[in-house]
């Protein structure tokens, strides 16, 4: 009983995730940032998927991060990480992206994470 219910669950986000990713597609121009997340913790990678590449990344495990940010698990530090992010691709040279909330809801902190994008002055 108790693997059928992990299974279902598994098999349900994988359908969402495919359905998000259907919709979406990341060029050199126009790059797909990826977020996934953890109890603890945020991920954002930048992806080229015509080339299958990883532009650039960013986390709230890294020193950086932990050397300005106490706690790596609240809205807060996911509008900090966006800063992090939106400087990086700045310094990549890309204004524009697409977002790839994953299958996680657009709300809490991927809501945060995505409106400090934009006020850095990411397009999308």
């Amino acid at each position: 009983m108790f693997k059928n219910k992990v299974y279902k669950k598994k098999q349900a986000k994988q359908r969402i995730r495919r359905r998000v990713r259907k919709k979406i597609n990341g060029t050199k121009d126009k790059p797909r940032i990826h977020v996934s997340r953890s109890n603890r913790y945020i991920y954002i990678q930048v992806v080229d998927d015509i080339n299958g590449k990883v532009l650039t990344s960013a986390s709230t495990l890294e020193k950086d991060f932990r050397e300005k940010q106490d706690n790596t698990k609240n809205m807060k530090a996911s509008q900090t990480l966006a800063k992090t992010m939106a400087e990086r691709l700045k310094k990549n040279k890309i204004k524009n992206i697409v977002f790839d909330r994953g299958h996680y809801p657009y709300q809490g902190r991927i809501k945060a994470l995505a409106e400090s994008l934009r006020k850095s002055g990411i397009n999308f």
